[in-house]
């Protein structure tokens, strides 16, 4: 990407936390109180990348990778050490009260509605907090209404709701104040399939037709696939990979499963370049790299020493894509 078209931008972007440390015991403990350990923690190491206005991107990592600790750079909450970051032309940590403006947050785990009062009255809360004129908010409202199917919940208090009935009021509070960006942390987390799958459909027609900018943090890789052509992985604090869904199965995705159903046979038939991960006399399990033996060799070679009734084959999913890459730089 040229970085003149960069909507969103980091440059070497660097966050440390001192921690306290002690071993065990209670002489340990005791010391603590008079004399504190530290050790430092690199929880972003020299990070860098651009995104353009309208992309959806998925920003993936194990679980202290540093997701968190850059999305709250680039929302204004923390400051880095060093580097560089520039968001619709804002610093987020310097201009923080005129940029939150303009970005919308979900935190799957967290609330930004109260707890004890009905949904439309948060919503009013937010519309004071935001300053919200009074027109956009009823647009907004009614939009957000229709687009999530809130007409019957929004005079129900938050306790009384299913954790899909919140998370989408979740959703339509971090969007009434029509920000252009929008950060997603665990959108999905602890939802049916119904919800999940209304939750996706909604981000997707929000980016179509709003032209909001998503950056998605999630474990579900599912979510991925249904909404972000491109992703940035980071692993102990470094970006590990930053390119398309499917640049990245096609680097690692060459691994295939075949599965053959055949009249019974007594014995495992070997297939060079494949391993037989499983065998009965009227089934068998292969494992194979495409581009090592191709599906053609391997049904000519079951061809030759059984009847085949049925085959099918899959492909690496892409939890094990991402299994393997984590793998590759040893996280």
């Amino acid at each position: 990407m040229n970085r003149n078209d960069a909507w969103i931008r980091l440059e070497g972007i660097e966050k440390r936390f001192k921690v306290a440390t002690r071993t065990a015991g209670l002489k340990e403990a005791t010391k603590a109180l008079f004399v504190r350990k530290h050790t430092v923690v690199e929880a972003l190491k020299d990070i860098s990348f651009s995104i353009r206005e309208g992309e959806i991107v998925g920003y993936i990592g194990p679980n202290g990778a540093g997701k968190s600790t850059t999305i709250k750079v680039m929302s204004g909450i923390l400051v880095p050490d060093e580097g560089q970051c520039s968001v619709m032309g804002y610093i987020p940590w310097k201009d923080r009260t005129e940029y939150v403006k303009h970005i919308g947050v979900v935190f799957g785990q967290r609330s930004q509605l109260w707890w004890d009062v009905p949904v439309i009255d948060s919503f009013e809360l937010l519309r004071d907090i935001y300053s919200i004129a009074d027109g956009m908010y009823r647009d907004n409202l009614a939009m957000l209404t229709e687009m999530l199917d809130l007409e019957a919940i929004l005079k129900m208090p938050v306790r009384q709701l299913s954790l899909g009935q919140r998370m989408r009021c979740e959703i339509a509070a971090s969007l009434l104040h029509s920000p252009k960006l929008l950060f997603l942390d665990e959108p999905t987390i602890g939802l049916d399939a119904v919800s999940k799958l209304a939750v996706r459909n909604f981000i997707k027609r929000l980016n179509r037709e709003q032209g909001v900018t998503v950056i998605l943090t999630t474990h579900d890789m599912s979510d991925i696939e249904a909404l972000a052509e491109r992703i940035l992985m980071i692993g102990k604090g470094t970006l590990l990979y930053d390119g398309t869904l499917d640049e990245l199965k096609e680097r690692f995705g060459t691994g295939k499963t075949v599965t053959v159903d055949y009249r019974g046979h007594s014995e495992p038939i070997t297939i060079e370049g494949t391993t037989l991960i499983e065998w009965t006399t009227e089934r068998a399990v292969y494992g194979f790299d495409s581009e090592k033996v191709t599906l053609a060799e391997m049904v000519t070679r079951l061809s030759e020493s059984v009847e085949v009734v049925d085959l099918a084959v899959s492909a690496k999913d892409i939890d094990e894509v991402i299994v393997q890459l984590y793998a590759e730089h040893q996280i």
